[in-house]
């Protein structure tokens, strides 16, 4: 049975559960563990899961769909777009059906704005195929039966901008690293303006051996809103990204813990504007990815900052 939870309306009508599973589980795949993972949230009551052509584990993805006993009907599936791939988008989206054995996908989204070669070398930032022609290339997908709907990720306010006055469809969403460190209240707003549902990956941080600094899972506003609502932080955490509008897709191997994730509270105004304010504090105000820790020319796949339009603002990421 599917869990009770609420979905959002995308702009192409299409409904999207507002909490799906994350399959990102490293360079390999993650092989029989991605096929469990879905196997068991799909148990549990999970009806979303959000893959990639570059997590490497599309055809585990489909196996766990086949065998989980789920009409595919009730599957809202999202893959993507890897960089090498912009100049051959009709393709690349057909490999990813093949491995995942479905004949369609809810949701197609291309992974990053930069376009790579097919040997995976930079292509720059103003050279064919830009993230317009791509684009251009994705909205020819929607008359195919292949997609329902198509978005973007990793995208800011600056790259959206150039996008809808350049191209004549609104993507259905943009998927980006998003959590009560990095609420990115302007991304938020401009989405919700144009119609935008806004995706959160890592909605839970990642842990606090990552940069040495606090993790919002320990913040004493999280911690005192769960024991008060006798939950978890994460659930915290998730409830409070799917009350704020947003579409949040977490990531666990744990059966426990993948059912806490999709066990959403209710919770008070005053809960959501204390969580609101955790990117305030000393220190909190940022990226929890690695590859921003480990940009040691100040670039993220070939692209400065500038153009990819995030700015740095008290010595993190912000996407805005």
């Amino acid at each position: 049975m599917a869990a009770d939870i609420p979905s959002f309306t995308l702009n192409t009508g299409y409904k999207m559960p507002s909490v799906g599973i994350g399959v990102w589980l490293g360079p390999d795949g993650g092989g029989e563990v991605a096929e469990q993972m879905c196997k068991t949230a799909l148990q549990l009551g999970y009806r979303h899961i959000d893959t990639a052509y570059g997590y490497a584990n599309e055809e585990q993805v489909g196996k766990a769909i086949r065998e989980s006993g789920v009409p595919r009907e009730e599957i809202f599936l999202t893959t993507k777009l890897p960089n090498h791939h912009h100049h051959r988008v009709a393709e690349s989206l057909q490999e990813s059906l093949d491995k995942l054995g479905v004949d369609y996908v809810d949701l197609y989204l291309i992974h990053w704005p930069q376009a790579y070669t097919e040997d995976n070398k930079t292509i720059s930032y103003d050279e064919s195929p830009t993230y317009i022609d791509t684009w251009r290339d994705m909205e020819r997908l929607l008359g195919t039966g292949k997609v329902r709907s198509i978005g973007v990720s990793n995208f800011s306010v600056k790259l959206l901008e150039v996008l809808l006055k350049e191209t004549t469809v609104v993507p259905a969403t943009n998927q980006v690293e998003c959590h009560p460190c990095l609420p990115s209240f302007e991304l938020k707003k401009y989405c919700d303006e144009k119609g935008i549902v806004l995706t959160a990956y890592s909605p839970l941080g990642r842990p606090k051996e990552y940069d040495g600094k606090p993790v919002f899972l320990e913040d004493p506003d999280i911690v005192r809103i769960a024991q008060a609502h006798n939950s978890t932080p994460g659930q915290v955490a998730l409830s409070w990204g799917v009350q704020r509008g947003t579409v949040v897709i977490p990531k666990s191997e744990n059966p426990g813990r993948i059912k806490q994730n999709i066990s959403l509270i209710k919770l008070a105004d005053e809960d959501m504007l204390a969580i609101d304010a955790i990117h305030k504090k000393a220190g909190m105000h940022r990226s929890l990815l690695k590859y921003h820790k480990n940009s040691s020319d100040g670039r993220i796949f070939g692209w400065t900052y500038e153009q990819l339009g995030w700015n740095m603002k008290q010595g993190g990421i912000v996407l805005e």
